[in-house]
């Protein structure tokens, strides 16, 4: 595999530790004068941001559309609510105790057509969950 010397990886408190991050990186910054240019840069700097949270998150609407899906059948077989923090907390929600409202976003962009589609789709199934709300009653 790939080894880079020295590499180091912070996990980002807020953003002034973001760019407090940045800023030591500037300090380590090599630079160099070569035929091109007076001043190129000969380290690199990686930032990346969210990266496993985008990864959770897709991994939560995914489990949240499999779960919309099974409760749209006659028949559902296991629902996995507690495949993602998602799911888990929406569990009673969904499950009937209580009322739900979901609002899908969609843009007529046609750079997001697919994207778009998508969501109407799982709008459509959610649409179709019955959910028998009932309110509970402490004696």
């Amino acid at each position: 595999g790939t080894f880079v010397e020295e590499i180091k990886e912070e996990v980002v408190l807020s953003p002034a530790h973001a760019l407090s991050l940045i800023a030591a990186g500037e300090e380590h910054k090599h630079v160099g004068s070569t035929n091109f240019n007076l001043l190129s840069s000969r380290s690199h700097t990686i930032f990346t941001l969210g990266r496993r949270e985008g990864s959770y998150i897709n991994k939560s609407l995914l489990t949240l559309g499999t779960v919309i899906s099974k409760l749209t059948e006659d028949k559902p077989s296991h629902i996995p609510y507690r495949d993602s923090k998602l799911t888990r907390l929406l569990q009673s929600s969904l499950s009937g105790h209580g009322r739900v409202s979901l609002i899908c976003t969609v843009t007529p962009s046609l750079s997001s057509t697919e994207e778009t589609h998508n969501t109407l789709k799982f709008a459509h199934r959610a649409k179709h969950i019955e959910i028998q709300a009932a309110q509970n009653k402490v004696r």
